[in-house]
């Protein structure tokens, strides 16, 4: 980015977090900012993202991983464990886990992605960005082996029920698992609740800023931790 831009771009980041309630500091901005740097840089390359432009990236990468903050604030906070463990399933270029990653340091953070090149893009970001709880997993989510999370996240990832296949024995016993969707997604939820052995405990609605899209997250957790 241009320095003009870039100035308007941590402009939008800041209106955007005030939009949705979070505090943010100069260095996450900063952070945020880089990152969509170098998810543009590494772009040309490697293409990790469909998404070119950086206004784009902002929105619909940035933007929209931000909204799901202050719900896993709220979630985290109910929690006990000396160490808080999230999983981001099928992470891609690092979304959401990376801006997670940045907003919440207190959080160890793993990105788990089949693609190598993706992969190797959230490592790198682990040093550029300066994230010592940030962790990158090039693997295949059902062969690792069981990582008692407190919470696995997924974006964009696969149907509700496929996504309990695969990752929910990485969900601590009493840990959770959310599903980040546009409009609710009632057949896959009835899947869930015929099908497997976990149940839809809250279907939240989410406003993501300068976006005009439905946005959901889908929590479900275990039957038996009813």
């Amino acid at each position: 980015m241009k320095p003009s831009s870039s100035v308007a771009a941590l402009d939008r980041i800041n209106g955007a977090a005030d939009a949705l309630g979070l505090t943010i500091t100069s260095d996450q901005g900063d952070k945020l900012l880089r990152y969509v740097s170098e998810l543009q840089r590494w772009n040309k390359t490697y293409n990790l993202t469909a998404i070119r432009s950086a206004d784009e990236m902002l929105v619909q990468h940035i933007f929209d991983s931000l909204s799901v903050v202050a719900p896993l604030q709220k979630f985290f906070a109910t929690t006990s464990n000396e160490v808080k463990k999230l999983m981001d399933v099928g992470s891609g270029a690092g979304l959401p886990g990376v801006v997670i990653a940045i907003m919440l340091p207190t959080l160890r953070v793993e990105c788990v992605d089949t693609v190598e090149k993706k992969a190797s893009f959230i490592r790198q970001m682990t040093g550029v960005l300066t994230l010592p709880n940030l962790i990158s997993t090039h693997a295949r989510v059902e062969e690792k082996s069981e990582a008692d999370c407190d919470l696995v996240i997924s974006r964009a990832f696969a149907s509700l029920e496929d996504f309990i296949a695969v990752a929910g024995r990485h969900v601590g016993e009493s840990g959770s698992m959310v599903a980040m969707k546009g409009k609710a997604p009632t057949e896959e939820m009835q899947s869930v609740r015929n099908n497997t052995d976990w149940r839809i405990s809250n279907v939240e609605q989410l406003t993501v800023p300068e976006m005009d899209a439905q946005r959901c997250l889908v929590w479900m957790q275990r039957k038996q931790a009813a």
